[in-house]
C-alpha cells in the first residue's frame, strides 16, 4: 500500500517525526539547514492550497513531470536527492525554525481540510492532471524525502 498524507496514520507518522526535529539537526546531504527545510515544505504544501503558483512549464517538461510521477507510483519510488526546484519554492534566507514548524504545520492542518473537503486542484504545473490519491501519495513523498535528508 502506497503512504499518503490523506491515510490517518501516514499523516501522524509524518507529525511524529516532525517533532523529532531540532533546529541544530544536521542534513544529510543538500544546502538547507532544519530551519529552511521546513519553510520549502510549507511552500510545497501551498501549491494544493493555491497560495503558491508554479510558474507555466513546457509542453516536454510537464510531459516529464508525468513521467514521473506515473513512475514514483508504479514502483513506490522516492525523490532523489538535489533534485531541481522552481526558484518560488527555494528558502535561501534566514528563517526562524520555531517559526518555519508553525507554519508547516499550519499548512498540514490546512490542506487536511482541503482534502476532507474534496477541494484538491485537478492539476499539477508540473505533474499534469492529479487525483486526489495523487496528491496525497506525492506531497507524503515530498516531505518524507526531506525528513530522511535530516535522517529522520
Amino acid at each position: 500500500m502506497l503512504k499518503s498524507l490523506h491515510r490517518e496514520s501516514d499523516y501522524r507518522e509524518i507529525l511524529q517525526r516532525l517533532s523529532g526535529l531540532e533546529e541544530k539537526s544536521t542534513p544529510r546531504w543538500g544546502k538547507m539547514n532544519a530551519a529552511c527545510m521546513l519553510e520549502h515544505c510549507m511552500r510545497v504544501l501551498q501549491i494544493p492550497l493555491g497560495k503558491v503558483l508554479l510558474p507555466e512549464t513546457s509542453g516536454f517538461v510537464r510531459w516529464i513531470g508525468m513521467l514521473t510521477r506515473t513512475e514514483m507510483r508504479l514502483f513506490n519510488n522516492g525523490i532523489p536527492r538535489n533534485m531541481p526546484t522552481y526558484k518560488v519554492l527555494k528558502v535561501e534566507c534566514e528563517v526562524d525554525f520555531d517559526e518555519a514548524m508553525k507554519n508547516l504545520l499550519r499548512a498540514l492542518g490546512t490542506y487536511q481540510e482541503l482534502v476532507r473537503n474534496n477541494e484538491l486542484p485537478a492539476t499539477h504545473q508540473l505533474f499534469g492532471s492529479m487525483e486526489p490519491e495523487d496528491w496525497g501519495f506525492m506531497e507524503y513523498k515530498h516531505i518524507n524525502h526531506h525528513l530522511k535528508q535530516f535522517g529522520l
